[in-house]
């Protein structure tokens, strides 16, 4: 992934990926747009995290 990507949510919630350099930063923000967290991460783990949603979602 190479590009910002938006996950919105039906509540209005939202989580960016963002790519920085060979990490991740995963921004949380809530419906109002103030952000909730910021999260940085490897390749990896931000793969495992997708595989780990898309179990628990059925995806």
């Amino acid at each position: 992934m190479n590009v910002t990507r938006s996950i919105h949510t039906a509540d209005g919630s939202s989580v960016t990926i963002t790519p920085i350099g060979i990490e991740y930063d995963l921004h949380t923000r809530n419906a109002r747009g103030e952000t909730i967290s910021t999260v940085r991460m490897n390749g990896d783990d931000l793969s495992a995290l997708i595989a780990e949603a898309e179990e628990v979602q059925g995806w």
